[in-house]
């Protein structure tokens, strides 16, 4: 996947863009707060509901705007694609080749984005929320059952807890089947994930850290499931919700239920949470993004775009070189953005495109 041509105009702090970018490597560098991280979020939501930033539309607005405009020309598969995010108090709207988008669904694979940021790393010691939302995501990028069976669950879920808030409890049987059927499939497509991500995991978290005896993996155990077969699956979260059912009309929630399990990060075994050391956390996060590539790419049989945020701060020396060595390897269009372009060495025929980021406005610098 190639974003061939991004123009921008209202969008938070950036000046009206159009830029072509690089088919292999961009970089963007500028002092803080002239920009650079806006410029990622604007290509990461052109593939993407939500921004990586977890902020509501109004907030991507510039101010004294009215609303903002991102459109990308992008590449898939050999086939040019437009795409047209206009962003307005009260919503998005999305254009793809000229046709009105009503579903997320619809622009599923066109534009496959992975994004490493400073924030990335906090999720680890961060509330399982947090990484709730980070499984959905990942999952859903590529498995678009996935938001079809999560959106099912939902709805079901919102149903069964307003019959708990409810004096009249009829029918609540009947929703706690639906949402064990439903709930099922979403641990189901979980774990399925999770198995395929962790083969290439601690590959990855070698490649990135150096460290050759250092096992990484992610461990999803949503509470009280014993089994890996859907029918189980469905039959242990049904008995675990049908346990719990007085104390969930107690409060009027549903306690038990893929909506509160956990995903965790272990290291050599050991709650990575727990122990780990700050450049541990970074390794790890990083090699998780580097694996979503290769597994989106097996999926798609083209990797997607990598957006890295503040590449100076956030790695070392090592880091920093074995990461480029790992994109140096792979055919895929990278975005960085840093505040010293000098610590980041391409060859010339690396295909790397140079910008300079200052007060919103982004120049070509060769």
């Amino acid at each position: 996947m190639r974003i061939r041509k991004i123009s921008i105009s209202g969008f938070r702090n950036l000046k009206q863009i159009s830029i072509q970018p690089g088919s292999h490597f961009n970089l963007i560098y500028g002092l803080n707060g002239q920009g650079k991280t806006n410029f990622l979020e604007s290509l990461y939501i052109l593939g993407n509901p939500r921004s990586f930033r977890q902020v509501r539309s109004q907030d991507m607005i510039a101010h004294e705007e009215t609303r903002s405009i991102v459109n990308g020309h992008v590449e898939t598969g050999h086939v040019d694609n437009k795409i047209k995010l206009l962003i307005e108090n009260c919503g998005r709207k999305v254009e793809l080749n000229g046709k009105h988008i009503k579903k997320a669904s619809e622009l599923h694979g066109v534009l496959n984005t992975i994004v490493f940021s400073p924030d990335d790393t906090y999720m680890i010691k961060g509330t399982p929320e947090a990484r709730r939302r980070y499984l959905d995501r990942v999952v859903y990028t590529g498995d678009i059952g996935y938001l079809f069976c999560w959106h099912a669950y939902s709805r079901i879920l919102k149903q069964r807890n307003a019959l708990l808030k409810s004096s009249d409890k009829s029918g609540l049987d009947t929703w706690t089947e639906k949402l064990a059927e439903t709930g099922a499939e979403v641990i189901k497509r979980r774990l399925i994930y999770v198995e395929k991500l962790n083969k290439i995991l601690s590959c990855q978290y070698r490649t990135i850290s150096g460290k050759e005896y250092e096992i990484a993996e992610i461990a999803y155990k949503p509470e009280g499931i014993s089994k890996d077969d859907i029918s189980e699956i469905r039959m242990e979260l049904l008995e675990l919700i049908f346990r719990n059912r007085n104390k969930d009309e107690k409060y009027g929630t549903t306690s038990i239920g893929p909506h509160r399990d956990d995903l965790i990060f272990n290291l050599n075994g050991c709650s990575l949470k727990s122990f780990g050391s700050q450049g541990q956390h970074k390794s790890f996060v990083l090699a998780l993004k580097m694996a979503e590539i290769d597994h989106l790419a097996s999926v798609f049989d083209e990797p997607p775009v990598f957006l890295i945020d503040d590449f100076s701060s956030e790695l070392d020396i090592e880091r920093k070189s074995n990461l480029i060595e790992f994109l140096k390897k792979r055919d895929l269009q990278t975005f960085i953005t840093t505040t010293d372009h000098t610590d980041i060495c391409f060859e010339d025929n690396e295909n790397c495109a140079v910008f300079h980021v200052e007060h919103g406005n982004l120049t070509f610098k060769g």
